[in-house]
């Protein structure tokens, strides 16, 4: 199922497959907190010795805490025990991050990958009679980000040139006949992504043999990854910048392929607006099979 397949409208909040709070639901919410405010900061700035202030340095973004504050639920009173019941199985303690999406106003739905590290649920004068008041869930996002929905994707192969008119299969009076067909056109081993957001997104990339050391350069910085490696026609090299893994054929790591060139995959990642990259290999390594594909989420702050 795709991630906020249910979310509709503003005001609804979808974690994991089933559980569905806001609007025209059990669980209604009245405050949302850590979703539109910035996380936390770690600033690596450092304290000037001889003057007042300080050396700017990188911040970095811990994860991002989000709460759901004064929630009611509301049942007819023979049913509440169902409806906690389903509550408290979408927000039952695991380890791994599930899709949160919350949709609060024109701009739409974003995507967060988060896990349950609070719920409360008060047991009040109400809960017979069907109502609960004052409960709230809290998630824990270890990306900061949040996500466009929608996942773009982008391939390209090796650069080829264009192969232009065939003289000889165009016979005519002049030697010509119209249409005139100049063959499909080459490739320019470009690949184009779009990042909508004002946070860099990092994207998934799967490169496909036959090729050897291939490799992805960035116009834009002029950042590389390149590994020194052959891949057959059924194998594929698949980078997942955020985690920097490596993997062949999604097992196998790979990460040890890296060139001395190629920069930490941690750090290849699309700024935002438009970013260009290039899809080259080792000198003789044409092979038209071979491709090179993106797919990314626009990313918010």
């Amino acid at each position: 199922m795709a991630p906020g397949d249910k979310v509709t409208r503003p005001g609804h909040v979808q974690f994991g497959d089933e559980l569905l709070l806001g609007p025209d639901t059990p669980y209604r919410w009245r405050s949302l907190s850590g979703w539109e405010e910035l996380p936390a900061l770690d600033s690596g700035s450092v304290n000037r010795a001889d003057g007042h202030g300080s050396y700017p340095g990188r911040l970095l973004a811990q994860a991002r805490t989000v709460t759901l504050d004064d929630v009611i639920v509301r049942a007819p009173s023979g049913t509440i025990g169902a409806v906690v019941r389903a509550l408290n199985a979408a927000t039952a303690l695991n380890d791994a991050e599930q899709p949160l999406v919350i949709w609060l106003d024109e701009r739409g739905p974003l995507l967060s990958f988060a896990r349950v590290v609070r719920r409360a649920i008060p047991v009040g004068n109400g809960y017979r009679l069907g109502t609960i008041t004052g409960a709230a869930l809290q998630w824990e996002a270890s990306d900061p980000r949040r996500h466009s929905l929608i996942e773009q994707q982008a391939t390209t192969s090796l650069p080829s040139p264009e192969p232009g008119l065939d003289w000889n299969s165009n016979p005519g009076p002049e030697g010509l006949t119209y249409p005139l067909m100049f063959g499909n056109p080459g490739s320019t081993g470009t690949l184009l992504a779009v990042n909508d957001g004002d946070a860099p997104s990092h994207p998934l990339v799967a490169i496909r043999g036959p090729v050897s050391r291939p490799s992805l350069t960035n116009l834009r910085t002029g950042e590389v990854i390149e590994y020194d490696i052959d891949l057959a026609a059924d194998d594929e090299l698949f980078v997942d910048t955020r985690d920097g893994t490596v993997t062949l054929n999604r097992t196998a790591s790979r990460l040890y392929t890296a060139t001395a060139r190629s920069m930490p995959e941690q750090l290849f990642a699309l700024a935002p607006g438009m970013t260009s990259l290039v899809f080259r290999s080792a000198p003789g390594s044409t092979d038209p099979r071979a491709s090179a594909s993106i797919r990314w989420r626009s990313a918010y702050w």
